[in-house]
């Protein structure tokens, strides 16, 4: 082809239109009219000479072809984003954006105080959080489209080779009990009385809830006798039924500090027992690696660490040429549940 038959303008359309499932909702997120969407659209499928949109359906949904120039406009696009991020940093952080991505609970309580700390550094930069389950933040940090993510769930398999992934530190997982329960004047309870209680949870399926399952089993303890009295979908949601007296549940410290303080919550200890998980850094070493991404590294992840991480994690290499031919995450509609609580 002696020229291109797309614009970048209409890889945007396209990857709106995917993502709104809809001409209408594109227009919208993209501030302009349905009628110049649906030209556009028209001249590119012209253009290339195959369909891109089953007409059919009230949900706009893509024709192999459309998936097929999707999937590589996305890395177009990406690679746009970072020629003008790595042209941004000539400014030498006096301007410029960060991405961060964080699995749930990270992304809820630990992340907003860094993104702070480091705003109030560098007030230039443009700094945004992603917060999404540790399998799709995984996907898109391979992909460019995070500098550096904080997770606590399992990076996939299949990741492990492409991305550096680097103990960070420890998240204890606290029981709590209502202020007011029998056993919150008990120095320490016994693994027995973990069966008598009733127990606010995360859904079954979410990381921490299998974490607990796990750790607790290392002790001799067996989850499945414990009395669920209801599955919640958030922390805040799970510390409130707690508060109001409705059960125990398991939950981030670094999501009590609040309550401990001001003694709406127990923490109860466990004798002889210590729910803990180990939150990591993702980066990919093969992607740009922005002076901010760097700076954020280099000065705030030090804070939260142990002494002595910064010696034995490994070293950040300088920033590599682009890779652009990776293969793309699952899309947002792809199944990958955006809800999970890592």
């Amino acid at each position: 082809m002696s020229e291109l038959p797309f614009t970048l303008d209409q890889l945007r359309i396209l990857k709106a239109i995917a993502a709104e499932g809809s001409f209408k909702r594109a227009a919208d997120s993209l501030y302009v009219s349905q009628p110049a969407i649906s030209l556009q659209v028209q001249n590119l499928e012209r253009q290339l000479n195959v369909p891109l949109f089953d007409r059919g359906g009230r949900r706009a949904q893509l024709t192999e072809a459309g998936h097929l120039l999707l999937s590589y406009g996305e890395k177009v696009l990406t690679l746009c984003q970072e020629t003008c991020r790595a042209l941004e940093d000539l400014q030498n952080l006096q301007g410029g954006t960060l991405i961060i991505g964080a699995s749930q609970t990270t992304g809820t309580y630990l992340l907003p105080r860094m993104i702070g700390m480091f705003r109030n550094r560098y007030p230039e930069v443009s700094v945004q959080l992603h917060v999404h389950s540790t399998r799709r933040t995984a996907w898109s940090v391979l992909n460019g489209q995070i500098d550096l993510a904080i997770v606590g769930g399992e990076v996939p398999a299949e990741l492990h080779d492409s991305l550096e992934i680097i103990p960070y530190i420890e998240d204890e997982l606290a029981l709590l009990l209502p202020a007011a329960h029998p056993l919150a004047k008990t120095e320490n309870i016994q693994k027995e009385d973990l069966y008598k209680l009733k127990f606010i949870t995360l859904e079954s399926q979410s990381t921490i809830r299998k974490v607990i399952d796990q750790v607790l089993s290392r002790y001799g303890i067996d989850t499945r006798r414990f009395r669920i009295e209801m599955e919640l979908n958030s922390i805040e949601a799970i510390k409130n039924a707690v508060q109001s007296g409705l059960g125990a549940a398991f939950v981030s410290t670094s999501a009590i500090e609040k309550e401990l303080q001001l003694g709406t919550l127990h923490r109860a200890h466990i004798q002889d027992v210590e729910v803990k998980r180990m939150l990591s850094v993702i980066y990919n070493p093969n992607r740009y690696r922005s002076k901010a991404a760097e700076a954020f590294s280099r000065e705030l992840l030090p804070q939260f660490a142990p002494p002595g991480w910064e010696n034995k994690k490994p070293p950040v290499p300088p920033s590599p040429p682009f890779e652009p031919d990776k293969q793309p995450p699952p899309s947002s509609n792809s199944g990958t549940p955006n809800s999970t609580l890592t």
